[in-house]
């Protein structure tokens, strides 16, 4: 099995590339830290929504739709207000539309490379980003930490594990999420009505008109019952949808079967993710978002026990690990 790590190129944006035997990866670190592509070589497959040539720019100025980007912290926060430990800090209102803050500030930020190589197995690379005082973000959120990606590939599919360290003096939130995008169909010649997903979903989470949590639960629609047990086709409604995340056989994990060429992808995430955001593009037909959550929408402001809507936090010098992989069975 051929396994290797190297410098390169995707679209003309400076990437590290991951080899091993019929799997490839890549990843940017200049744009976010995204793991741009994930690829069976020899199926033909690529399970991740990658941006073309022609869609770079737009990619660049906005990669929440493409790949798997950082969301740190994660979703809508209203009014840009992120009440930590007593202090009201101030987020950049950057969706109009709802007068809230989107997606925080590293999945557009540059990274760096740690490290990169192969060993006999496997592939891998690890990026990192330091935030203090001299990065853009600490005026927003004036907290010192680090987080690191390492991205391993070999046969049992691309592993990430990702790591955050407060490297200041305060109590820091450790709010995150991936906004991973992938495609269904993933397979040439199948198309999007072959596709089946299951997602461990528990509560729906009732969102008001700026899309923002009440503190409710709404009733499961039944196409959503599905998604939790037997599958459905993952553009039977547009979806935009919060849920509590519900281990099954003590496994977080969403999976997508083609029914033609009899494979699924699963995306199995760590149960440190305590809810799940599912977004399809409004049924597009071209690819979804099951995005695994550390927190609610918007926790900072809701009034619920903190471990219950993932309002995790990290003491000075503390560490936060989790794991996920995506494999094909």
């Amino acid at each position: 099995m051929s396994i290797t790590a190297y410098e390169g190129q995707y679209e003309g944006e400076a990437a590290i590339w991951l080899k091993a035997g019929r799997y490839e990866a890549a990843i940017l670190p200049g744009i976010g830290g995204n793991l741009i592509c994930f690829r069976d070589t020899e199926n033909g497959y690529r399970f991740l929504h990658e941006p073309g040539a022609d869609e770079m720019e737009a990619f660049k100025a906005s990669p929440g739709i493409h790949g798997i980007p950082v969301l740190f912290p994660p979703n809508r926060y209203e009014d840009g207000k992120f009440p930590w430990n007593g202090q009201t800090y101030q987020l950049p209102v950057n969706e109009v539309a709802t007068g809230n803050h989107l997606h925080g500030f590293l999945h557009t930020a540059a990274w760096e490379v740690e490290e990169f190589g192969s060993g006999k197995t496997e592939s891998f690379v690890t990026v990192f980003i330091k935030v203090d005082e001299n990065h853009p973000s600490y005026q927003h959120l004036p907290f010192k930490y680090t987080m690191k990606l390492r991205y391993t590939l070999g046969e049992g599919g691309l592993t990430q594990q990702v790591q955050v360290h407060n490297d200041g003096d305060e109590v820091m939130p450790c709010l995150l999420a991936f906004h991973t995008a992938i495609n269904a169909p993933f397979a040439p010649g199948s198309t999007p009505q072959d596709y089946l997903v299951k997602a461990t979903i528990g509560n729906r989470w009732e969102l008001n008109d700026r899309m923002l949590p009440t503190g409710k639960f709404q009733d499961l629609e039944p196409g959503e019952a599905q998604l939790r047990d037997e599958g459905v086709n993952p553009y039977f409604a547009s979806m935009d949808n919060h849920y509590t995340a519900v281990a099954q056989n003590g496994r977080n994990r969403m999976e997508l079967t083609d029914s033609k060429a009899g494979v699924t992808l699963v995306y199995d995430v760590g149960t440190s993710y305590k809810q799940w955001m599912i977004w399809n593009n409004g049924a597009s037909e071209q690819f979804f978002c099951p995005e695994p959550q550390i927190n609610l929408v918007n926790a900072p402001m809701v009034d619920l026990p903190a471990d219950e809507i993932g309002l995790f936090s990290l003491k000075p010098g503390e560490y936060w690990d989790e794991s996920s992989r995506l494999y094909v069975k």
